[in-house]
């Protein structure tokens, strides 16, 4: 899976307006479709309150937080699928992301045009939807008729088929009927099956409500809708006010920040959930490393062990990894420091088969 978070939807939705106060960078916006025509990328800050206290522990001379890539990809149209709008250009830049967040309008404004000229969530996704399964269907029928034929001719190629024409045949069904291919796809031998048609609909899906200043704080129907289509499917929501948003990233400190989120009465900021839930779903876990020079939040993938968690930091540490120095930064919060975290008994020393958990600190001891 690629390390990136792809922003979706039809033109108008407030995408790029999203893109640019996630990123704090500026990106193209107007009020016409396919303003966006080459994918803008930006690099992101994961925000992370334990790296947070880790550095009111810790003191560091410099502080790195982990990161995410987010790509402004332009606004897809009915027909898509078939080169409408330049789809053929924006469904090749979605087939490169990990993570689709979907971004649905969810406000009324007849000031900004909406390109089927009505505000209806369920079919804005359906619109999506359906493009993205037209356009995998056309390379699972591709891959059906590839190997139907060599099957016929060739004895090794029919026991190797056996396992994947079924799942094919499941999939051009399932697509044909605009249903994503993740809704009959999903035991783990079947998705390795099939990991090399890198198909869009395969993808995970975020929901991003884009809502009015009247709607933070309470959902509107149009949010509620969106939420039941992402029940159905497992989905993640995430409701943001993409002017709001806007505004908060144009701020220069924190400070003046928290005071603006104070003010129209959020915690924290819609972008700072959809980061979170992004980087999340893209399987991405943070382990730390702390210290006078610096503390650091690294990123891996969940499931990683000691040593490949060490060679992201640097080969050499991977190559000649000894053993890992580990605390949860749990144990430093609850202790209020490393040395009496050592004096708990609470810091460990682990091996090569050791299975790093989300929020780990750790130091490693290695050897080239």
């Amino acid at each position: 899976m690629a390390l990136n978070c792809g922003i979706v939807g039809l033109p108008n939705v407030g995408k790029s307006t999203i893109f640019s106060a996630v990123t704090s960078a500026p990106a193209e916006a107007a009020n016409y479709p396919f303003c966006t025509i080459d994918p803008n990328v930006g690099i992101v800050s994961v925000p992370d309150s334990r790296l947070d206290r880790i550095v009111q522990l810790i003191p560091p001379a410099k502080v790195i937080p982990a990161t995410v890539e987010f790509v402004d990809i332009a606004g897809l149209v009915k027909g898509a699928s078939q080169g409408e709008g330049l789809g053929n250009r924006f469904l090749a830049s979605i087939r490169e992301v990990g993570v689709i967040a979907h971004v649905v309008r969810c406000f009324d404004n007849p000031d900004i045009i909406h390109v089927n000229n009505r505000i209806d969530p369920a079919g804005d996704i359906e619109t999506i939807d359906i493009e993205l399964a037209l356009a995998d269907l056309e390379t699972v029928e591709k891959r059906y008729d590839k190997i139907s034929r060599l099957a016929r001719v060739d004895k090794e190629q029919q026991k190797e088929n056996a396992f994947v024409i079924p799942i094919l045949e499941r999939l051009k069904e399932a697509l044909g009927d605009g249903r994503s291919a993740r809704s009959v796809v999903s035991d783990e031998d079947e998705v390795k099956a099939i990991s090399d048609l890198h198909l869009i609909t395969m993808k995970p899906v975020i929901y991003v409500c884009n809502v009015d200043e009247d709607s933070i704080g309470s959902e509107n129907d149009y949010v509620k809708t969106v939420r039941a289509i992402a029940g159905r499917e497992g989905s993640e929501v995430v409701v943001i006010c993409g002017k709001i948003e806007s505004e908060i990233a144009a701020l220069e400190s924190e400070e003046e920040r928290k005071e603006f989120l104070q003010a129209v009465g959020l915690e924290e900021s819609g972008l700072d959930n959809l980061i979170r839930s992004a980087y999340s779903t893209l399987g991405l876990r943070t382990f730390f490393t702390a210290g006078s020079d610096e503390d650091r939040a690294w990123t891996f993938h969940e499931g990683d062990k000691a040593p490949r968690c060490a060679g992201i930091i640097h080969t050499d540490f991977e190559k000649g990894f000894i053993r890992a120095e580990v605390y949860n930064c749990e144990d430093l919060f609850e202790y209020g420091s490393e040395l009496k975290v050592r004096e708990a008994g609470k810091l460990r020393l682990e091996g090569k088969d050791y299975v790093v958990r989300d929020g780990d600190i750790m130091h490693f001891r290695f050897n080239v």
